[in-house]
């Protein structure tokens, strides 16, 4: 399989950046895509919501079904996933993408932020990962990718921000523990992690908008997540996927697309957790 025209692709935070850039990739093909996200009234320092993406995604020539989604209501994540089966027949992939960052020390985090963090990234990514599996064990080559890192415990990955650290790998072992349990399933579930920051409205929080030249931009992970998406299910679950090794994997070496005009390969940052 080399395209997923015709899939319906179920994705959380797809309002803006990452979550997106698949979206879009996805519609390329033909695909539906259900905008899973919580940004429905424009937001004063980010861009996008759920309806502008929809047009992106129309645009992009696939098919859109815009929700306001919160993943940390389950009811709200039931009535959703009801909602893109019954318009599109089916969900066939999702992709966990929402996720919440707060770079800060053990003693510098509110518990507020702390709870907000576990919420999104691993409850979140439980929750619509349970609700999916029942629409999913109908479809044809079902797929869950989430978002998040390898499973690498190594204390400098911890020390400077153990909160952030616990829900990303968190999300992560949803993919070790529900590859296995639903593998006789034919349920692929995989992690996708970028080997650079990325140019996201979370990175220009992070980092103020002169990082983002350091950064590659969204589209590498789409097209990583593309050719994830586009695998057979029951081979390829289990795996911590890195983008720039997803891409080498069918010969994609050149990654110069992905950069902006003028950076290097030394000038763009690594990412956490590599």
């Amino acid at each position: 399989m080399s395209t997923l025209k015709g899939k319906t692709l179920f994705i959380t935070g797809a309002s803006r950046g990452i979550g997106l850039a698949i979206a879009k990739r996805a519609a390329a093909d033909g695909a539906n895509i259900v905008v899973a996200a919580k940004t429905a009234e424009p937001h004063p320092k980010l861009k996008g919501t759920i309806y502008t993406a929809a047009e992106e995604i129309e645009a992009a020539g696939g098919t859109a079904l815009p929700l306001i989604v919160d993943v940390r209501e389950e009811d709200v994540v039931e009535k959703a996933m009801e909602k893109a089966a019954l318009t599109f027949g089916g969900i066939d992939i999702l992709v966990n993408n929402a996720s919440a960052i707060s770079l800060t020390g053990t003693l510098q985090t509110p518990m507020k932020r702390y709870d907000l963090m576990h919420q999104i990234n691993v409850r979140g990514t439980f929750l619509c990962s349970q609700k999916a599996i029942p629409y999913l064990k109908d479809a044809d080559n079902p797929q869950v990718l989430n978002l998040s890192p390898p499973l690498n415990f190594e204390a400098r990955w911890f020390k400077p921000h153990v909160a952030y650290s616990m829900a990303k790998y968190g999300m992560s072992l949803c993919v070790l523990g529900m590859a296995e349990e639903f593998r006789k399933a034919g349920i692929a579930f995989n992690g996708l992690w970028p080997r650079t920051a990325i140019d996201t409205a979370a990175m220009d929080m992070i980092g103020g908008g002169q990082i983002s030249r350091n950064c590659r931009k969204p589209e590498i992970m789409s097209d990583a997540a593309h050719i994830v998406l586009t695998r057979d299910s029951k081979e390829f679950t289990g795996n911590f996927y890195v983008d720039d090794e997803v891409l080498a994997s069918v010969g994609v070496a050149d990654l110069s697309k992905y950069r902006y005009d003028g950076v290097t390969e030394e000038e763009l940052l690594p990412d956490f957790f590599i």
